[in-house]
């Protein structure tokens, strides 16, 4: 007799069930999705700031999956106005699904074994995270640049600049041409480190794993000023 439980081929997209987990999870757990989502959450409404925030994503699959949010109404492209690129943004469907985000990114923190997440480095993504929430409270009213240097990196991935002007923060993959004001030297699982919350700047100042040179009031707020990941303060239960 045969069985009425039909098998779906390999690859397709619907899970054939009503249930609302599974009609949600064929909008927002393809590749990549969730991760486009926690970038519109942090502020990049753009095409280019999405893709500094999943560099390894092609452009083509990142607009493919643009106009498939846009579809299931959780984003929307606006125009801009004379002389501005065209923006994204989040729908109130869109941003109805920052507290599950949320809630995904402290149970990676709190339940993913810290080794395997420090396999999956990426200077870009780290430094742009960096940059987006960087504290400029502590830093002084003028113009202060800071110069990252990952040693074992090639050289067209190891120099990065912060800088910070008036509350704004930019960042540089090639030489501004301004004073550096304080040189950060560290290997990158160090710094990615430093920034998920696993360790202290102090502690890897201790240990020798992080070099700091320069302007002191730098070095003393550098764990202020550094802005970890929104996670970092989750306690890590996961074992060692």
């Amino acid at each position: 007799m045969p069985s009425n439980n039909r098998v779906e081929p390999e690859g397709t997209a619907s899970y054939g069930q009503f249930c609302p987990v599974a009609m949600a999870a064929e909008i927002v757990c393809t590749r990549w999705t969730v991760l486009l989502l926690r970038e519109f959450m942090a502020g990049s409404t753009r095409f280019n700031e999405l893709r500094r925030g999943v560099p390894r994503m092609s452009p083509a699959l990142l607009s493919k999956r643009l106009k498939e949010l846009q579809q299931a109404g959780i984003i929307e492209h606006r125009r801009g106005g004379l002389g501005e690129e065209p923006a994204y943004h989040l729908t109130p469907a869109g941003q109805d699904l920052r507290d599950v985000v949320w809630a995904m990114g402290h149970w990676g923190q709190r339940w993913v074994d810290a080794q395997l997440s420090l396999k999956n480095l990426d200077p870009s993504l780290l430094m742009w995270d960096m940059r987006r929430n960087l504290d400029p409270t502590p830093l002084p009213p003028r113009r202060a640049t800071i110069q990252i240097q990952y040693p074992e990196l090639p050289a067209a991935r190891r120099y990065w600049w912060l800088l910070v002007d008036k509350g704004e923060v930019d960042l540089c993959s090639a030489d501004p041409g301004y004073d550096v004001d304080l040189y950060v030297v560290s290997d990158l699982k160090t710094m990615t480190s430093i920034w998920m919350g696993l360790v202290s700047v102090q502690n890897e100042v201790d240990a020798g794993r992080l070099l700091l040179t320069g302007d002191s009031m730098l070095q003393r707020s550098m764990q202020r000023w550094l802005g970890l990941s929104p996670f970092a303060k989750e306690r890590k239960l996961a074992a060692a």
